[in-house]
């Protein structure tokens, strides 16, 4: 088996073991969503970071198929942290990306599922199991299955930043310094919109928006975002132009031109 062989075969079985976690998570976690009285507990002792027995049941059901599909690979995730591994790969597993939107009943919460090798990750998979969407993405191919069926994924062309729509979750976009760099970029957009979470993302990969800009990521919440999105033709990278994919601030883009615009604004936010 030649080089070129292995990977492919080794992208095909990352794939089947993806669709096995996300078919997993929607199980558990539907029977949960818009269940009158669902606990919450708080993350924050300052604020409000809510989880939910349905972020830890899905969890703990991909890592179950985990044990058995992939017991070499590492797993990180949000609920229960990081398992070693040998194989030189890790999953990086958020259950519900988005809880706040979970909690009160709005479908733009989502499962995130990546696998990374020491470069980062190279494929990304975004489920919305209420309304059926799966959204995946790995070497150059993007594609999302859904009620009517799969369509190829392709991030819009340039326009001007002038004619750009920008998606972010919270307004106030992490720090003072962050929210008023994230501001300065939203005046000069033509749309600008809030509380999408990860189906931000998703949307950008299809080609319905330009730009997501976030603050205060973990490596959860941004690594099936950066493999769905380049494979789709965009780029996902720091304020700074370099990898996002540890977390922190992310800048996600369509292409490299409306990149390069938001990019120049958004590089002068104090570290």
């Amino acid at each position: 088996m030649t080089s070129a062989d292995k990977s492919l075969h080794d992208v095909k079985d990352t794939d089947r073991v993806a669709q096995l976690l996300a078919d997993a998570a929607r199980e558990t976690i539907l029977p949960f969503f818009r269940k009158s009285g669902l606990a919450s507990d708080n993350k924050l002792t300052d604020g409000f970071d809510p989880v939910t027995e349905a972020d830890r049941a899905a969890e703990r059901a991909m890592r179950d198929i985990l044990a058995r599909e992939r017991p070499d690979d590492a797993i990180l995730g949000e609920e229960y942290g990081t398992s070693s591994g040998t194989s030189g790969l890790t999953w990086v597993l958020d259950p519900i990306d988005g809880t706040r939107g979970f909690i009160s009943g709005t479908p733009t919460w989502g499962v995130l599922i990546a696998c990374s090798d020491e470069e980062g990750p190279f494929y990304g998979l975004i489920d919305q199991p209420y309304i059926g969407e799966r959204f995946t993405g790995t070497g150059g191919i993007a594609q999302m299955t859904g009620p009517q069926g799969s369509v190829s994924l392709r991030t819009l062309p340039p326009r001007g930043l002038a004619q750009a729509t920008v998606f972010t979750t919270f307004p106030e976009v992490g720090s003072e310094d962050e929210g008023a760099a994230f501001r300065a970029v939203a005046r000069q957009a033509r749309l600008t919109r809030y509380g999408m979470d990860c189906y931000a993302y998703a949307l950008l990969a299809a080609g319905q928006i330009d730009l997501v800009i976030e603050a205060g990521l973990n490596h959860y919440d941004i690594q099936a975002p950066v493999a769905l999105i380049t494979a789709a033709g965009g780029m996902v990278t720091d304020w700074q132009g370099g990898p996002a994919h540890n977390g922190g601030r992310a800048l996600a883009a369509a292409n490299p031109q409306i990149h390069a615009e938001a990019l120049a604004i958004l590089k002068d936010a104090p570290l």
